[in-house]
């Protein structure tokens, strides 16, 4: 006996099962693997680390124009 089958849900899992595919390939065509992802992530976090430890602090005084008074008399 032939099974009875529900044409839109055929249909419906067709297109799915495309729209998969089509996401797959473009995974594969422009995804990064999560190895990559980490590293650039480590790279962004070490250059973030090393520009904020060349920052100067206003606090310490070596500013040359804060609001220590600069050395200037009125």
């Amino acid at each position: 006996m032939v099974e009875i089958i529900n044409l839109r849900a055929a249909r419906k899992a067709r297109t799915k099962s495309e729209a998969r595919a089509q996401a797959d390939a473009n995974a594969t065509k422009f995804g990064r693997t999560k190895a990559e992802r980490t590293l650039e992530q480590a790279r962004r976090d070490k250059a973030r680390q090393a520009l904020d430890t060349h920052k100067r602090d206003p606090k310490d005084g070596q500013s040359g124009g804060g609001q220590t008074g600069g050395g200037q008399s009125e």
